[in-house]
């Protein structure tokens, strides 16, 4: 069932917008991180910066990571600080049982930061009694462990997990000049301890409740996350450590079959080291915290019309060292209108939303109009159009550091986009879909610098006592960028044991107005991306899966990566093994990180109960 862009959920086969369900339950020991299940998605790119899935950032349709929402069970997770860390979830893997991807804008059911697509984890009540304990090991000294306990009794049901991941990092490879050292190492010693290259520790719990009453189902959720990485050349030339840590609290409350009521609170914070072996020559800490809340009902209309009306309101506010302390509020009200009468071939849905924000300064209208026309029951043909929106981070705004230079007077950014596809199921075993789509953003949030020497065009944000500021990363508004694409995928199951599936996805983006300036994230989106994988289930309950991706980022080379499964995914005892970069490939998501070469990770989960 689609919750994404929908009044209500609706079957994947009825959606009118470009969605994908990723499953996640049942399949969690092939993966080590929510990442790797949305790599599935061709119209997806990670920007992850080293393995453990603790500094990764997603994009869709060429949007910079800045430009798509991140959800938790429908509450916000994007962070006000920095939309860096979009994937720092509080909820561990094993606790998910599905991802969500709408493709395209959706600000108008789903508010601020919608521009170019929304991702929903979600949960789900456990039906059993059961605990799952899961060790393993693997290269570069990695080791992970989880912890999921479910339990049900009469109208309550509830799930308590914990999961842990490190590393000690990657051997340095030949793009960087020398490698750097933890303090009191010296050069001479080259062992695993002295090397200050991608280590990372991730830890993750969340506990989660389930009641049933008159009222309807009251669901509250609680999760905490703690990461630390070296973070050596993530921005800049130098060798850094960051940490985060952050916890969320979130209750639904289900008002009768119609009305839903929502709170949640999250609180964030991010410790930041330039200089990994000198912490004290430059250090940032920052702590935010956000709160939000939201009202929904649905009435059933005639001739199959369902509507929905919404309130809701949200609240950040910044304590920060180098930002400063901040605060603003917003609240917004939208409505959205389905029609789907009975046994008709087609359905249509349009919806509008207007926001506020702190002092009614401004007022943002977001509409969308979606619709789809069934031309036999194998055929569906769907389209789109929408309008989303951004406002600027508080680290675009108020940031300083010897490398980038934040702007108070930056604008929001917002995109009108549309797409249009169309949905083939020729037999059982066949399933081919194909989509175009456009995208005209307007004000667009990004860094620039002076792409000559000397510096023969500065922006008046890169200002600084008075002065233009040379060679450092200036948060400007640009104008003229957009982008047209394709996304295509085929389903194909030649038996009852297999399955292929090949997705793939082409962009072509156009800046008309940077005056010889250069980019730092809006041209880092792929030209090309393709995903293809092959899953075995050879019996027994053993799963083989393997899985390639060729990715060209702009004006990048074209890279090949190859990952295998072999998993056990039933039974009290589940052995695992996951080959990472099998082809061993030397490739960068982001300009100047490398990411892991081969690796290895193997173990066992233990299932009580079922």
């Amino acid at each position: 069932m689609v919750v994404l862009g929908t009044a209500t959920p609706v079957p994947l086969a009825e959606s009118q917008r470009s969605v994908e369900i990723l499953p996640v339950k049942g399949e969690s020991l092939a993966a080590e991180s929510p990442q790797d299940f949305l790599r599935d998605d061709s119209s997806v790119f990670l920007e992850e910066r080293g393995g453990g899935g603790g500094q990764a950032d997603l994009v869709l349709r060429g949007g910079s990571f800045e430009q798509t929402l991140v959800l938790v069970n429908g509450f916000r997770i994007n962070d006000a600080q920095t939309s860096h860390h979009n994937l720092d979830l509080p909820v561990p893997l094993e606790a998910m049982s599905s991802i969500q991807v709408l493709e395209g804008a959706g600000s108008t059911l789903h508010g601020v930061d919608a521009l170019s697509g929304v991702v929903d984890f979600l949960t789900a009540a456990p039906d059993h009694d059961s605990i799952l304990l899961r060790g393993g090991e693997g290269s570069f000294e990695s080791n992970e462990e989880t912890l999921l306990a479910g339990a049900t009794h009469g109208r309550w049901s509830g799930r308590a997990t914990a999961e842990r991941n490190f590393s000690t990092g990657f051997v340095a490879t030949p793009a960087y000049t020398a490698p750097t050292f933890a303090p009191g190492c010296t050069p001479q010693q080259m062992d695993r301890d002295c090397l200050n290259d991608r280590d990372y520790r991730n830890e993750d719990a969340s506990a989660e409740s389930w009641l049933g009453t008159r009222l309807g189902v009251t669901d509250l959720l609680f999760a905490t996350s703690d990461r630390s990485f070296g973070a050596n050349q993530f921005y800049g030339s130098y060798n850094s450590w960051e940490r985060t840590k952050g916890w969320f609290g979130g209750v639904r409350q289900e008002l009768g079959s119609q009305t839903e009521a929502a709170f949640a609170y999250r609180r964030h914070t991010d410790d930041f080291v330039l200089l990994r072996d000198d912490p004290a020559i430059y250090e940032n800490n920052h702590i935010d915290g956000s709160w939000q809340g939201s009202l929904r009902r649905t009435e059933n209309l005639p001739a199959g019309t369902l509507l929905l009306v919404g309130l809701e309101a949200d609240g950040d506010s910044i304590r920060s060292n180098n930002l400063g302390l901040h605060a603003r509020n917003r609240g917004a009200g939208y409505v959205d209108v389905d029609l789907r009468p009975a046994k008709k071939r087609w359905s249509l849905s349009a919806g509008a939303r207007e926001e506020i924000f702190s002092g009614g300064a401004q007022v943002v209208f977001s509409p969308e109009l979606a619709g789809s026309f069934r031309v036999a029951s194998s055929l569906k043909l769907r389209a789109t159009g929408g309008y989303g929106f951004r406002i600027p981070t508080y680290t675009d705004l108020y940031y300083s550091d010897p490398s980038t230079l934040g702007n108070p007077n930056l604008k929001p950014e917002s995109a009108w986009t549309g797409d249009g596809g169309v949905d083939w199921v020729p037999s059982t075993k066949v399933t081919l879909s194909a989509t175009g789509f456009y995208s005209q953003q307007h004000e667009t949030i990004d860094y620039v610098r002076s792409a000559t020497v000397p510096n023969s065009y500065l922006p008046p944000s890169c200002m600084k006592n008075g002065a233009q500021v040379a060679n450092m990363w200036c948060a400007d508004n640009l104008n003229g960028l957009h982008f047209v694409g394709v996304e295509s995928s085929l389903t194909w199951i030649p038996n009852k044991s297999q399955t292929v599936r090949v997705e793939w996805t082409a962009l072509h983006g156009a800046q008309t107005a940077l005056h010889g300036l250069e980019s730092e994230y809006v041209f880092n989106y792929p030209v090309e991306n393709i995903h293809a994988s092959w899953s075995w289930a050879m019996g027994h309950d053993v799963v083989l899966t393997n899985a390639v991706q060729l990715a060209q980022r702009y004006q990048q080379r074209i890279y090949p990566v190859w990952n295998a499964t072999l998993t056990r995914d039933a039974w009290k005892v589940r052995p695992y093994l996951r080959f990472t970069n099998v082809s061993n490939t030397g490739y960068q998501e982001i300009s100047g990180v490398n990411m892991p070469p081969r690796a290895i990770m193997g173990g066992v989960a233990v299932q009580v109960g079922q």
